[in-house]
């Protein structure tokens, strides 16, 4: 069995969370690596914002960041979404199997067979609604209107 680091793992999916941080991996997934300032132009909030979620995709260790001069880069690392995958990639097995084992069951051919009687098109009628043979409620008349 594999055995993982749930501390990193807890950090990986909370960063993950994030609708903005998935973004900003997105567009780090498209090309090696990306300045913060091209990291942040599409994105409707201020830089130091941007630089918020990145601490926190640095510290969940899904990127890295190295400063040259005063441009900071930003890229993608994969062990910790390697790791992730492993563990989802855990319990689609399970699920998987489990919903084969499902199918197979419900498809087995042990369920009875019901054979329709010769000159009926339809089933009988169940016993319990022989004896009701009320009609259907009529509704009363519109009460008044409060309108002026």
């Amino acid at each position: 069995m594999v055995k993982y680091n749930d501390q990193a793992l807890d950090r990986t999916f909370a960063a993950l969370a994030d609708p903005t941080r998935r973004a900003l991996v997105a567009r780090l997934s498209d090309r090696d690596t990306l300045s913060v300032s091209e990291l942040a132009q599409p994105f409707a909030m201020s830089l130091p914002a941007i630089m918020k979620h990145l601490e926190v995709l640095t510290d969940a260790g899904l990127i890295a960041r190295e400063k040259t001069g005063r441009v900071v880069a930003c890229r993608l690392t994969a062990k910790p979404m390697e790791q992730a995958m492993d563990w989802l990639n855990r319990y689609q097995r399970f699920w998987s199997d489990n919903l084969d084992h499902l199918a197979a069951f419900v498809e087995e051919e042990t369920w009875p067979n019901r054979q329709a009687q010769p000159n009926s098109t339809t089933a009988p009628a169940s016993p319990s609604r022989g004896g009701s043979a009320r009609g259907r409620k009529k509704s009363t008349p519109r009460g008044a209107s409060r309108k002026t």
